[in-house]
């Protein structure tokens, strides 16, 4: 595939590459050099890169610009390894790309997805520092990477040997790229979802515009990275998968002519060690009675609607609150259980008493359905004491239950808290 856009043609305005003052194209290139390599060697021997003595030691062997820049790529990689893994340790970086950066087990399970599609090339359309498609190369996938800032595409250049980096506007370039594309090519798509008044979950604020995003859907197989709070409604009708990592929802991702490996949505939790899935888009489990325990499904699960299929066991605690009970905990990685200690009306006098008389001083609140600031309703219970407690506040069901929900004036429709304590 040839393109007559390269980074040397590139005049685009730096909008991302900060090191507490912004570093240029030139600085980048730099970075990306044999002189880059030997002031990383220097930076790279100091045990606090972010120290006035450590800039003041690389500022005899290099301009002021260039000790600033190797010092904080230092700082920078050290945080990638415990985000990306091992290949953090020689990428770099901007703050911003690393921060926004897909964790590295999400970006190596998608990897292993397109490889077991029968793909074999990919395009990434935004590909900022690289993260993602130096995932797609470790897994033998052959990439072409397009990134719209000049000195983010040095860096990328650097981030993915072997890669075919262009700096350009991605709307205008993609149909030269699809035309030259082999049959087995998807394109990569992360739309940018940061507006100047913050992280943005709405289609009409993306860049580049969610226009395009459906252009490229409509001509190509394509993969698009989202926010994992975007209004499933407004998204075509295509698979989306929930991504879980640890206990965090991280993306939702859009899957368009990639075969039938998913029919229809579904929550994924990656881990290093595993891959977890579950059918996304089913009924709510029904409602019953407050058992013994509470479980906190991953929110993955709940924002795919998959609880009903992680055990048939089990029932919410209320209508369309994400709460599951039973008498018995199910051993399920999609699970937080609590044992339930005893049930109060949501109301703070009776609560503060409660955790007075039980000598409590640490307090975690959980809630759903009801309005409660757990900031607020912390600091009004005044905890002090050794023993730790969690409050789940959540509707009530209708009728009594075995821990007496509804006594001491709580209403039914109302609201109570559950006090229980952590299972770990």
């Amino acid at each position: 595939m040839q393109s007559d856009v390269s980074t040397e043609d590139c005049t685009q305005p730096v909008r991302k590459y900060l090191y507490g003052g912004s570093v240029d194209h030139t600085v980048a290139r730099r970075l990306a050099s044999d002189e880059g390599d030997e002031a990383l060697s220097l930076a790279g021997a100091e045990a606090d890169p972010d120290s006035l003595s450590a800039a003041t030691r690389l500022r005899r062997h290099m301009d002021a610009d260039l000790a600033a820049a190797a010092l904080d790529q230092i700082s920078l990689r050290r945080r990638a390894v415990d985000k990306i893994g091992p290949a953090g340790a020689d990428m770099l970086w901007t703050r911003d790309g690393l921060e926004q950066a897909t964790r590295g087990d999400v970006s190596r399970w998608r990897a292993q997805c397109l490889v077991s599609a029968g793909f074999t090339d990919v395009i990434d359309l935004g590909c900022a520092c690289g993260a993602d498609s130096r995932a797609y190369l470790d897994a033998g996938l052959r990439v072409t990477a397009v990134e719209i800032d000049s000195a983010t595409a040095e860096l990328a250049r650097h981030n993915l040997p072997g890669a075919r980096v262009l700096c350009a506007n991605a709307t205008e370039v993609v149909d030269n790229l699809l035309a030259d594309a082999p049959d087995t090519t998807v394109v990569m798509m992360d739309p940018a979802r940061r507006t100047g008044r913050g992280r943005t979950w709405r289609l009409k604020d993306v860049q580049p515009p969610w226009s395009f995003v459906e252009k490229v859907i409509g001509v190509a197989p394509s993969v698009v990275k989202l926010g994992p709070g975007v209004d499933r409604s407004q998204l075509p009708d295509k698979p989306v998968t929930y991504v879980g990592h640890r206990g965090d929802l991280v993306e939702a991702t859009l899957w368009a002519g990639c075969g039938d490996r998913w029919q229809g949505d579904r929550a994924v939790l990656v881990s290093s060690e595993r891959v977890l899935e579950l059918p996304g888009a089913l009924p709510d489990p029904q409602v019953g009675e407050l058992c013994s325990f509470v479980a906190e499904p991953h929110p993955a699960a709940i924002r795919a609607g998959s609880l009903s299929a992680i055990d048939d066991s089990l029932c919410m605690v209320s209508d369309g609150i994400a709460y599951l009970t039973a008498d018995t905990p199910v051993d399920s990685a999609w699970l937080t259980w609590f044992a339930v200690k005893d049930v109060l009306p949501l109301d703070v006098r009776t609560l503060r008493s409660w955790v007075r008389d039980h000598h409590v001083g640490t307090v975690e609140i959980k809630k759903r359905g009801v309005d409660v600031d757990p900031v607020t309703w912390r600091r009004k219970l005044k905890p002090s004491g050794p023993h730790a407690v969690t409050l789940i506040c959540t509707p009530a069901r209708d009728g009594a239950n075995r821990h007496g929900a509804n006594r001491d004036g709580a209403k039914r429709h109302g609201a109570r808290a559950v006090v229980c304590d952590r299972i770990r």
